[in-house]
């Protein structure tokens, strides 16, 4: 099908372009920005004016509940709530269940999500058979089956010589390792250790749980050359030792969520269990320094850390909630509101959803390494239009995620988000299109 999008101010990040474009869509590429040729014929005309035209988003960490916990998140639901986020591209980890960590599991994942042609999934395999953090899995199986990247999700390796093999085979062929900094003994809290935790009465996680796992792991890559991909830092101290093993040319990457970027251990407030997250909300001080990281290219991305959870695992006491939020459908919104708040303005709240993340996955994308993440003639037509001036309160009942728990709730928050998806487009596929204007 030829699609027009027509009158947005088409911005590319990775381009530097932002000018008022008109885009030519034919057999799923870009054909045209700007100049548009008068013999192009196009079967559909999305209209863009007042809206910005933008590569889609990817989202480097999302959990889609399925298989094992479709109680949460069906795998259609949450694919359709990627596209209402206008993300075109997402990782998800190997922690469902059954883990990933056989091909076959990985090929059926991947078959479903192409049959629902909403998003484009990028499955992390298991580093650990069962993420039990003693046999290696068959990596290069995992890989062929359509892995990117290798991954414990919330299962550390305790056992240092098993994580060093990990990263010696890795690094030997080309892998990827994507590990959270938490030691496991360190990290059994339910809150940041400091005065909020103290007076709640809740166990906590001191920052040591992350700085003491980031050095062993900043070692063993020194002594490896394994390329590490760092999920989800929380601490100011945490990208302290990033920026140095960045410094130092180590080759590493690494993250931060939407709730590490915005809130801090306060909003626990009476032990609300919308706060229930992990990594768990630290101090303003780190918030600020995940902040600066973000702004400065010392974190390379920003991730919804989607995680759908069920009303009766959530609806619980502070330390019994299970932790976890839903994220897709808020991740530009809250990258804008980062960009507003932070003054870094409006490209650079783009590129750590689309550049930055495209970045991070490198050769691992394949053929679409040259052209995902940016908008370019001849490039896949992943783009997401949103209106920037439109500000919407984030309501559960009207997100399309089967989990509709988040601690940016309107009633939680009390602040609106800007910018609303009006069109996502996957490989020139319109995957989801607004029929009228959000309930305010």
């Amino acid at each position: 099908m030829n699609i027009l999008v027509q009158g947005g101010r088409v911005v590319d990040p990775a381009s530097g372009r932002d000018e008022a474009a008109d885009i030519a869509i034919a057999s799923g590429r870009i054909v045209a920005i700007g100049a548009v040729s008068p013999d192009f014929t196009a079967d559909r005309r999305i209209d863009a004016r007042g809206c910005i035209v933008a590569p889609g988003l990817v989202d480097l960490a999302a959990r889609l509940r399925e298989p094992g916990h479709e109680h949460e998140g069906l795998l259609e639901s949450e694919l359709a709530a990627a596209a209402a986020g206008g993300v075109t591209s997402l990782v998800c980890p190997p922690d469902t269940d059954p883990v990933l960590d056989e091909p076959g599991l990985v090929e059926m994942l991947k078959f479903r999500a192409r049959k629902l042609s909403r998003c484009r999934l990028f499955p992390l395999g298991a580093l650990t058979r069962g993420l039990g953090g003693e046999a290696l899995t068959e990596m290069a199986e995992l890989t062929e089956a359509g892995c990117i990247g290798f991954s414990q999700a919330e299962s550390p390796v305790t056992d240092t010589q098993v994580l060093w093999r990990a990263l010696q085979y890795a690094s030997t062929f080309g892998y990827t390792v994507w590990l959270r900094p938490q030691d496991r003994w360190l990290g059994k809290g339910v809150a940041a250790s400091g005065p909020v935790a103290t007076r709640l009465g809740l166990s906590g996680v001191p920052v040591a749980a992350e700085t003491v796992a980031l050095a062993t792991l900043f070692e063993l890559v020194r002594a490896t050359g394994a390329r590490v991909h760092l999920c989800r830092l929380s601490s100011a101290a945490g990208v302290a030792m990033l920026r140095a093993a960045k410094a130092e040319g180590l080759p590493v990457t690494a993250d931060v969520s939407i709730h590490s970027l915005h809130l801090t251990d306060m909003d626990i407030g009476y032990f609300n269990p919308a706060m229930r997250l992990v990594p768990p909300l630290r101090s303003a001080r780190d918030r600020d320094a995940l902040r600066a990281a973000l702004a400065d290219g010392t974190l390379d991305a920003l991730v919804s850390d989607h995680m759908p959870v069920s009303a009766d695992e959530k609806t619980l006491p502070f330390a019994e909630a299970v932790p976890g939020a839903t994220g897709l459908e808020l991740l530009l919104g809250l990258a804008l509101h980062w960009g507003e708040a932070s003054g870094v303005g409006l490209q650079r709240a783009l590129a750590v959803i689309t550049q930055g993340p495209v970045q991070v996955l490198g050769k691992a994308l394949g053929s679409l390494a040259a052209s995902a993440g940016r908008l370019a003639e001849g490039g896949v037509a992943d783009i997401c239009v949103f209106d920037p001036d439109a500000r919407w309160p984030v309501k559960p009942e009207l997100l399309k995620s089967q989990g509709t728990h988040t601690p940016f709730a309107f009633e939680h928050s009390g602040f609106e988000l800007p910018g609303r998806v009006r069109a996502t487009l996957v490989a020139g596929t319109v995957a989801y299109e607004a029929t009228s204007a959000p309930d305010a």
